[in-house]
């Protein structure tokens, strides 16, 4: 009978802990990623260009909160043509902490080091 409470308990520790950790990245599906989707914007590509210039994670932060704050092309890490192509973002009434959480999920999303794998 413990055995069997106690699996219970585990497994509904386990659904509350995942549905936690998924709430960031729902948040940033909702907020940002939708539209992203719908103008069919590459993430992946403007994480890759983030990395590639600023390199840490805090610096990259810090640029994606200027521009998601103040969105120009001179604030944006995107090449001229790709506002051609692609429409500028328009700035989300959104509050700095909330802009904080999404741009951490964003970055934990696309981090490349979880793709990295060693041979065994």
């Amino acid at each position: 009978m413990e055995k069997i409470i106690y699996g219970i308990l585990l497994s509904s520790m386990g659904i509350l802990y995942a549905q936690q950790t998924d709430a960031p990245m729902q948040e940033l599906q909702e907020t940002c990623l939708r539209c992203h989707q719908k103008e069919q914007i590459p993430d992946e590509l403007m994480y890759r260009r983030y990395l590639m210039k600023f390199s840490t994670e805090g610096k990259m932060k810090e640029m994606m909160m200027k521009y998601l704050k103040n969105p120009k092309t001179e604030h944006s890490i995107m090449p001229s043509p790709f506002f051609l192509k692609f429409p500028m973002k328009v700035a989300l009434p959104l509050e700095d902490e909330i802009l904080e959480k999404n741009i951490d999920a964003f970055l934990e999303y696309y981090d490349v080091k979880k793709k990295l794998v060693l041979p065994q």
